[in-house]
């Protein structure tokens, strides 16, 4: 169960959000009463959804309003993590059955080459993409690479007394993350530029900082037909990456394909660049047990077609197709994709499907 997927209510919302201590007071009150009511019956808990992609590009994605300085966004950040680190400790108090953890959107970071500036920016940017996060979570420390970033920058959040020892009380029992794709940076000199699609930046198309590292694309990627570009093999890399920090097991809680999907007139789409997407990084998944990371589960991104963070319906994760735009309801009506054979047949089995698989549609 995911306990907050970017829906802080309006009311704490016109009071300033998380920015205001009581939201996170607010948040630790609602967890108790999720506990309460489902504490018997949950037995995996996900606290926050992709904080660090709120924090990120919360502005650029409409969380919070233009005018949010870095600052403010570091001191949301620091109050959403005393309020989880509470959450985590209540629930191992109240079920200590039950299991909790993070769940950011995690991508491994490439330097372009093997020059030593560009290796030193993919540090600077997996420490402030990346480990920030899970440091905060997993530890209850502030990352030091990213914590003295931010008093370089002067954008540090203010820590109230007790804050450390209550982040220090979290003890996640896993860590979930959502994965898509890896990120490749270069070296940013001031005056440089510092993406080459800064125009593009959302979840997993890097923004860039001029002083701290420049957002390439990587070469040796297909992308999406959203400009998302797709890599497998960092997967792996990601899941060596993350076990090898915390040594906790690990679940991926999101990784799927968006794309254009078409109905054809009998009712059917045929999504074998889904298929392929997720036979690769199942593939991958499989070669990091093989290293050694613990993994407890894949969970993928998604079994319905759903309106996307900020590009709508238009956007289709969905193993089950779902007749509708972002401007007409039409009938609303479902159809099973190639996808969703596939997927029933790999669960069903727990093994992939062979390579020359094609799905039986049943007969209506």
């Amino acid at each position: 169960m995911t306990m907050f997927h970017f829906d802080t209510p309006l009311a704490l919302e016109e009071k300033g959000g998380w920015a205001n201590r009581s939201t996170a007071d607010a948040f630790v009150r609602y967890s108790e009463i999720l506990f309460n009511e489902y504490g018997s019956k949950v037995k995996y808990w996900l606290t926050i959804n992709e904080q660090n992609m709120m924090i990120l590009h919360g502005k650029r994605l409409g969380f919070f309003a233009p005018e949010t300085t870095e600052k403010q966004l570091n001191q949301y950040n620091h109050n959403m993590f005393v309020a989880q680190a509470k959450t985590m400790a209540m629930l191992h108090r109240m079920h200590p059955q039950a299991k909790i953890g993070p769940a950011p959107n995690i991508a491994y970071v490439y330097p372009a080459s093997s020059k030593p500036e560009d290796v030193i920016a993919a540090d600077n940017y997996n420490a402030v993409r990346n480990w920030l996060y899970l440091d905060l979570a997993a530890r209850g420390e502030y990352n030091t690479l990213a914590w003295s970033i931010m008093e370089e920058k002067g954008t540090a959040p203010e820590i109230a007394e007790g804050d450390m020892e209550i982040l220090k009380s979290a003890k996640p029992d896993f860590i979930a993350f959502n994965y898509y794709n890896t990120a490749t940076v270069a070296d940013a000199p001031f005056g440089g530029g510092a993406s080459e699609r800064s125009e593009a930046a959302d979840q997993q198309v890097s923004e860039g900082e001029e002083g701290i590292y420049k957002a390439l694309s990587n070469p040796h990627l297909k992308m999406t037909d959203f400009g998302w570009e797709i890599d497998p093999v960092g997967m792996r890399m990601t899941y060596r990456a993350i076990w090898d920090r915390y040594r906790l097991p690990l679940i991926v809680t999101e990784n799927g394909l968006g794309a254009y999907d078409e109905l054809t007139e009998d009712g059917r789409v045929h999504d074998d660049y889904r298929i392929d997407y997720l036979r690769q990084h199942l593939e991958q998944t499989q070669e990091a047990i093989s290293d050694g990371v613990e993994i407890l589960g894949y969970s993928p991104w998604t079994a319905l077609d759903l309106v996307s963070t900020h590009q709508g319906f238009r956007k289709r994760y969905g193993f089950i197709y779902v007749n509708r735009t972002d401007d007409d309801l039409k009938d609303l009506a479902r159809y099973r994709k190639d996808s969703f054979f596939w997927y029933q047949q790999l669960i069903k089995t727990n093994e992939l499907p062979a390579a020359d698989w094609k799905p039986t549609y049943p007969q209506s």
